[in-house]
């Protein structure tokens, strides 16, 4: 997989993670708080540095009160192809 385009998958996610927390009203530090991460570890993630493991993915949703799935819809909205 060429590294470029791993590393824009990765800031996708993060940038997508970013809005749904705002959006839940939770700081960094609470939501890694919930999920049982270190915040500069969920920090990262928004900022595309960390390929997470799909257990973090689930901690993630679940801190969010949501269903693993709606965190990777930004995938199913892009017009890229994997």
């Amino acid at each position: 997989m060429d590294e470029q385009y791993k590393k824009t998958q990765l800031v996708l996610f993060g940038q997508s993670l970013r809005n749904v927390r705002i959006q839940s009203g939770l700081s960094q530090e609470e939501l890694a708080e919930r999920a049982g991460l270190d915040r500069s570890y969920l920090g990262g993630i928004e900022r595309g540095e960390h390929n997470l493991a799909l257990i973090n993915i689930i901690k993630i949703a679940q801190a969010l009160e949501r269903h693993p799935h709606q965190l990777l819809e930004i995938f199913a909205k892009t017009k890229e192809k994997f």
